[in-house]
C-alpha cells in the first residue's frame, strides 16, 4: 500500500494520506506525490473536485519528525528555509492554483502541519473525533506551512493568536463553532457526507465553480472595484458557455443539468 494514495471516480478525485500507524504523519516523499496529485487534478478534466482525508483514526499528525537522522549532519538555516519552500510548500502553491473545490475531511488528529493542511482546503467537514492544534509552539517552533495566514482569515486575529500561541487542541464542536470547520458529523457519517457534498459539486458547471472560487479568492486581496470589474468579465465568459445554457434549460424544466466544462 502506498503512502499516499490518488484515485478518481465519477468526477471526484481523493487524495487519502495512508500511513495510519503513523497517525498519517508526511514525508517528504508524500509531500511531492501529494503536490503531483493536486497537478494532476488541476490538469485532467474528468476531475470537478478534490477530497482529502486520512485513513484510520487520525487526518494527519503533521511531519513524521521520526523520519530525520539524529546522527546525520547538522542543516544550514538555508537546508531548512529549502525543504519548506521547496518541498512542503509545494502543496500550499499547487492549492492556490486549483480553481477546483477542495474538500478535506477531518477525521480525528489534525496537529501542526496537518491542521495546516486542512486549513489551506476550500470547505473543511470534522468528525466529532476530530481534535485540531496548531501545536508548534509546544515544540518551540514557529506554524511552518502556512497557519500564520491561513488560521486568522477563519478566526480573525485574537482568536488565531490565543490558538498559535498555546497549541491548545480544538474539537469538532468547537472547531465549527469558530469557524475553522462547516460542519461537524457523527464519525461513522463523515465520509459519506463529504463526498455528498463533493457530489454536489461535481454536478454543478464546473466553469462558474471554478470561477466563483477564483472570484472569492481573488477579491479577499484587492478593493471592491477591482473585484466587481473582474466579475463583470466572469459573468461575460460564465453566459457564453453552452453550461450556461444547459443550466438555464435544466432549471426551467426542473431536471438535473448535464455539464462538460465548456
Amino acid at each position: 500500500m502506498a503512502d499516499l494514495e490518488y484515485s478518481v471516480a465519477d468526477g471526484i478525485a481523493t487524495i487519502l494520506l495512508n500511513r495510519p500507524e503513523r497517525k498519517n504523519a508526511f514525508t517528504l516523499e508524500m509531500i511531492d506525490e501529494w503536490a503531483a496529485a493536486l497537478g494532476s487534478a488541476r490538469s485532467d478534466r474528468d476531475v470537478r473536485v478534490v477530497v482529502l482525508t486520512g485513513a484510520g483514526d487520525a487526518f494527519c499528525s503533521g511531519v513524521d519528525l521520526g523520519r530525520y537522522d539524529p546522527g546525520a549532519e547538522e542543516p544550514t538555516p538555508l537546508d531548512r528555509k529549502t525543504t519548506l519552500t521547496d518541498r512542503i510548500h509545494r502543496v500550499a502553491y499547487a492549492l492556490e492554483d486549483l480553481d477546483k473545490p477542495v474538500i478535506a475531511a477531518v477525521n480525528g488528529v489534525a496537529v501542526g502541519a496537518g491542521m495546516d493542511m486542512a486549513l489551506m482546503c476550500d470547505i473543511r467537514l470534522a468528525a466529532r473525533s476530530a481534535r485540531l492544534s496548531e501545536g508548534y509552539i509546544r515544540v518551540g517552533l514557529v506554524p511552518g506551512d502556512g497557519g500564520c495566514f491561513f488560521l486568522p482569515r477563519l478566526v480573525g486575529t485574537a482568536k488565531a493568536l490565543e490558538l498559535l500561541l498555546t497549541g491548545d487542541f480544538v474539537d469538532g464542536e468547537e472547531a465549527a463553532r469558530l469557524g475553522i470547520v462547516n460542519h461537524v458529523y457523527d464519525d461513522e457519517k463523515l465520509m459519506d457526507e463529504a463526498y455528498a457534498l463533493a457530489r454536489r459539486l461535481a454536478d454543478s458547471p464546473p466553469v462558474a465553480v471554478a470561477m466563483i472560487k477564483r472570484a472569492v479568492y481573488q477579491s479577499a486581496r484587492t478593493d471592491l472595484r477591482t473585484a466587481l470589474d473582474l466579475i463583470s468579465s466572469h459573468m461575460a465568459v460564465v453566459q457564453s458557455t453552452r453550461d450556461s445554457k444547459e443550466a438555464f434549460a435544466a432549471f426551467r424544466e426542473k431536471r438535473p443539468g448535464v455539464y462538460e466544462g465548456r
